[in-house]
């Protein structure tokens, strides 16, 4: 599923106004006795661990059930929009930075400040920077419970295939201009139909058979798994503070350089052209031997590394650029429906969601990176054990200065949908990147000047 579709639809869906009431989300019986809570999530790989949780907390707390519902990203935010329209909404659901200011300005998820500070959650355990993307206005509305990073997703065998040493991944450079020795290695994995590569004079960008990366074009307003960090390690920076900003820097040339070099990737044969990337993701594209690379979040590692991968693939950092090597680190929570009925039981379950009981039951199943730091090593420990190589992103994750958060502010949609629909045109050849980005700075500044 491509990303735009991903991401547009589903923040139209979850930001519309939405009625909070006081019904019930979905839990039943009464506070004085056995109840059933309601908990959503999205990614059914991550169901099996929660589901784990969720049994050990019943194992502690008996006159509380945990029942789990899962459906697709999109359907997800479909169905909460719904739910919570008709007052019905999960009691706890899982939570993204991009959608909860609009929760928290509509009034459906519950500020749990006085919850922390009574039962004195430790906020010093999560990985660094991660407890304060939940705060607005000095409130809190969640706990971190795990944590991502980006990285190069590549195929062994045709590193092996190119005479390229996989060490020498670790030390690429980037910059805009010529695009460093990350595009020279790009160059180096693109095989044209007669089995010249990209360096080669003969090459021919009109009959390519294997390009050297594969690009995710509609990745929203942030880049995330692309141009973002390339962008950030340029110089440019989302916006004058995060999270709750009031300007975004869309106009700035350091992030327009950097669009321009991903759009000629494609003129030059190095990556598919927008109207003809796949639709059906990277992952794909790579487990059928049409490309060489990828860049991907730490929630790939089993679509990479798992049985159902074709191919033979490991991971590498992203390149260093003017302004050093840089990775978004983002992290989800868990936030509680306003509408509940049992508000105390939801925060006990979202406690023991933030906790170590919990998390290093996830890190044992070695599907996310866990947000609390011990839990995380455990995780990376799980993935050793199995054999899955996966330090890159922990080393990403903790090293100074490497990472920076996801822009959180109001108006989300609004602007996922410009800015994506404005790189459209960077992407087709129709625009410059400075021409686009100066239109979707224009539409931004509306948005932002809105209450």
């Amino acid at each position: 599923m491509r990303t735009r579709a991903r991401w547009t639809a589903a923040l139209i869906a979850a930001v519309l106004p939405l009625a909070t009431t006081a019904c019930s989300s979905g839990g039943s019986g009464s506070s004085n006795g056995p109840v059933t809570l309601t908990y959503a999530l999205w990614d059914n790989n991550q169901q099996p661990a929660y589901q784990a949780c969720a049994d050990a907390f019943t194992a502690a707390h008996p006159d509380i059930h945990v029942k789990i519902t899962q459906s697709a990203w999109n359907q997800y935010w479909q169905n909460l929009t719904t739910q919570m329209t008709s007052g019905n909404a999960p009691d706890v659901f899982t939570d993204h930075v991009a959608y909860y200011p609009q929760f928290v300005k509509n009034n459906q998820i519950l500020d749990i400040t006085s919850r922390v500070a009574a039962d004195k959650v430790d906020l010093n355990q999560y990985q660094g920077g991660l407890a304060d993307l939940w705060v607005k206005d000095g409130k809190r509305y969640g706990l971190p419970k795990d944590w991502d990073t980006v990285a190069i997703a590549y195929n062994t065998g045709m590193l092996k295939s190119a005479h390229v040493d996989p060490a020498g991944l670790a030390n690429l450079t980037w910059n805009p201009t010529d695009g460093g020795t990350f595009e020279q290695l790009i160059a180096k994995l693109t095989v044209d139909q007669k089995g010249h590569n990209g360096l080669d004079p003969s090459f021919d960008k009109n009959h390519v058979k294997i390009h050297g990366i594969e690009l995710i074009y509609d990745d929203g307003a942030t880049g995330q798994s692309t141009w973002g960090n390339f962008a950030v390690a340029n110089g440019f920076t989302f916006l004058d503070k995060n999270p709750f900003g009031t300007k975004y820097h869309y106009s700035d040339p350091a992030l327009a350089q950097t669009v321009d070099w991903f759009a000629s990737l494609a003129k030059k044969g190095y990556a598919a052209p927008y109207d003809k990337a796949s639709t059906l993701g990277p992952d794909a594209v790579l487990n059928a031997g049409r490309a060489a690379m990828t860049m991907t979040g730490s929630w790939n590692i089993n679509t990479y590394l798992g049985s159902s991968a074709t191919q033979k693939f490991a991971f590498a950092p992203l390149p260093a650029g003017p302004r050093g090597r840089k990775t978004f680190i983002n992290g989800l929570s868990d936030a509680i429906y306003t509408g509940t009925k049992h508000p105390d039981q939801a925060w006990q379950w979202v406690k023991f969601l933030a906790s170590t009981s919990c998390q290093d039951i996830v890190a044992s199943k070695g599907v996310v990176f866990p947000a609390i730091k011990t839990s995380s090593q455990k995780a990376l420990a799980t993935h050793q054990a199995a054999g899955r190589n996966v330090k890159v992103f922990v080393d990403e994750a903790t090293t100074p200065g490497e990472t920076f958060s996801y822009p959180i502010t109001d108006h989300a949609d609004q602007i996922t949908q410009e800015v994506q629909t404005d790189l459209e045109g960077v992407w087709l050849g129709k625009s410059t990147a400075a021409d686009a980005l100066a239109k979707a700075q224009k539409a931004v500044d509306g948005f932002m000047s809105q209450p």
